[in-house]
């Protein structure tokens, strides 16, 4: 697949290096070359210094037979002109990423549509919603919601040493009926698709994918308790800060705490149910002064990664049961799973979701594709005559680094064993290292 990305920041760089490990055809155009000069020589794409908004550079480097145009610049209407213009030249899709929630109504996305933009990505629409999501299932890392919530990926980090599924083989676990399929574990730096013979040690972070029928199971196995989160202090009025407090301030009980008094008054002018107090969440005693041990969340939202991850370490001293860091720099990651800080939010990750699944062509309104620090989630239909439908699970020697998870077939949802055969026209949940797209559409195609 041909695929052009207009804009070399931060999202640009990570879509284009992921994009081409999966070997798809990639150039990365920019008009700064030295956002260009700092990809590594050693990823499958090629670079354009180039105006992502000008016809003659669209058309020098093949707009024309682009099969996917994303145009992911800091500015909206940069992205949206470079759409128009991508569309207009031949490309047959294309992306657009914005930063104004009026784009997002429904009205407004007919009329963007018209114009050449088939696809929008918000990524701090997309953050906020997973930071309420987080707070909603408070008890699991990670929470998935695939084709209408049918099937679910919990992400449950393991702390309980006395809990009877540690130093446990999953074809061992103390259960007597499996309403849940392990899909993938997360030790330290390395993701694991397991087999019956993986044990489960402390402190993995284990992904499940079961139903909502059995949603207590999975919790009581991991020796977790749910609770209700009503009030949600934020540390730094950043865009993802500014878009949820947009969209729940009316929900939770919020408050803001930053350090610069031109954007506190700013958020006490947009956001009047929400508190806002200046000072710097940093310090101890601004967080004392502001009885963050009466809080049930915190959300450290700085534009520092760093920032952040020591903010929910301070946090949990605290004693505040959720904790969400704003994690944008990508090699910061896995270590704050690894920390005890909660859940972690990175927008590029998000955005590489949506990507990817425009990509396997799934269906928007009813799937949701989840990205990992290396690994990935995706819902896909299976055709007519293609290889996953062939046989059993258990003779279909699949590639290493991808697990199926579950099925929806009609109304009906299963999850898979070794005995389901895949039919036509199932939509398949798996679970995938990052490389491997290109296999997966071999299999489904």
């Amino acid at each position: 697949m041909k695929i052009i990305i207009a804009g070399a920041g931060e999202v640009g760089r990570h879509l284009a290096k992921m994009l081409s490990k999966e070997n798809q055809d990639v150039t990365l155009i920019d008009q700064d070359q030295t956002r260009l000069d700092v990809i590594d020589a050693t990823y499958n794409l090629m670079t354009w210094n180039g105006n992502t908004y000008s016809f003659s550079s669209l058309k020098d480097v093949g707009v024309s037979d682009t099969d996917l145009f994303i145009a992911v610049t800091p500015f909206e209407t940069n992205n949206i002109t470079s759409c128009a213009i991508a569309k207009s030249l031949g490309a047959s899709k294309t992306v657009a990423r914005i930063d104004n929630s009026e784009f997002l109504i429904a009205r407004n996305g007919t009329i963007l549509r018209d114009l050449g933009v088939d696809y929008l990505i918000y990524p701090e629409n997309v953050a906020a919603n997973e930071i309420a999501i987080s707070l909603n299932h408070n008890w699991a890392r990670y929470w998935g919601e695939l084709h209408d919530g049918k099937l679910l990926l919990i992400g449950v980090k393991l702390h309980d040493q006395n809990l009877p599924i540690l130093n446990c083989k999953i074809k061992d676990l103390p259960v007597t009926t499996h309403d849940f399929h392990i899909a993938a574990i997360k030790r330290r730096n390395e993701t694991i698709i397991p087999n019956g013979d993986t044990e489960i040690l402390p402190d993995d972070i284990v992904y499940f994918i079961t139903t909502p029928p059995f949603i207590q199971e999975v919790r009581e196995l991991c020796g977790k308790t749910k609770r209700v989160i009503k009030k949600v202090l934020i540390m730094g009025g950043s865009r993802i800060a500014r878009r949820f407090c947009s969209l729940y301030q009316d929900k939770f009980h919020i408050k803001i705490i930053d350090k610069d008094m031109d954007k506190c008054e700013r958020l006490a002018t947009n956001f009047p149910n929400c508190e806002v107090v200046f000072g710097d969440g940093r310090d101890i005693e601004v967080l004392r002064e502001n009885n963050i041990f009466q809080y049930d969340a915190f959300l450290a939202m700085t534009e520092s990664s760093e920032t952040n991850i020591l903010a929910c370490m301070t946090a949990k001293e605290f004693d505040v049961r959720k904790t969400v860091a704003d994690v944008e720099n990508l090699q910061f990651v896995s270590l704050a799973e690894n920390l005890n800080i909660g859940t972690t939010i990175n927008k590029k990750l998000l955005a590489s979701g949506h990507i990817f699944k425009i990509l396997l062509d799934t269906d928007q309104t009813n799937s949701r594709f989840l990205a990992l620090a290396d690994a990935d989630v995706a819902e896909i239909q299976a055709h007519e005559g293609s290889k996953i439908t062939k046989a059993p699970v258990r003779n279909l020697k699949l590639p290493y680094g991808m697990t199926l998870a579950g099925l929806i077939r009609g109304d009906e949802v299963r999850l898979i064993d070794g005995n389901t055969r895949i039919m036509p026209d199932d939509y398949v949940v798996l679970f995938t290292l990052q490389g491997t797209l290109e296999k997966i559409e071999k299999w489904f195609s």
